[in-house]
């Protein structure tokens, strides 16, 4: 038996769906991401310690990694399907990275926790590729 018509277009039409609500929660993900990874940053002291200074640029980084990735989510751009999954998977690798600085210093678990969302956020937002 195969599918009718309107069979195939309500389930491209859910499929679609799914997708850009993957891809807002995503965007979203990012978003919180780089709001609490440039907080995290601000709130170190320029001329601590080396460790400080780690969470420092592991913050920003995150923060702009975050950001481009939002824009390049939320703007209708040219980038293909490989190159979303790049700057995704870069996102998710960044993500990891700082979270795992932010695990090292205290009172930075609400950044860490947003660095995490982002990075699952990304990966399932990946599985939604084809």
């Amino acid at each position: 038996m195969t599918p009718t018509t309107s069979q195939t277009y309500q389930t491209s039409q859910q499929e679609l769906f799914r997708f850009l609500e993957d891809r807002f929660a995503c965007a979203q993900a990012c978003t919180e991401c780089a709001r609490e990874s440039a907080l995290r940053a601000s709130l170190v002291d320029p001329d601590g310690t080396d460790d400080q200074a780690l969470l420092r640029r592991k913050g920003i980084m995150c923060a702009e990694v975050c950001d481009a990735t939002c824009r390049v989510l939320s703007e209708d751009n040219r980038l293909d399907e490989a190159g979303i999954r790049a700057q995704l998977e870069w996102c998710r690798t960044v993500c990891l990275e700082t979270a795992h600085v932010f695990d090292k210093h205290p009172g930075a678990g609400e950044g860490a926790a947003a660095c995490r969302a982002c990075a699952e956020a990304c990966t399932e937002f990946m599985a939604t590729l084809a």
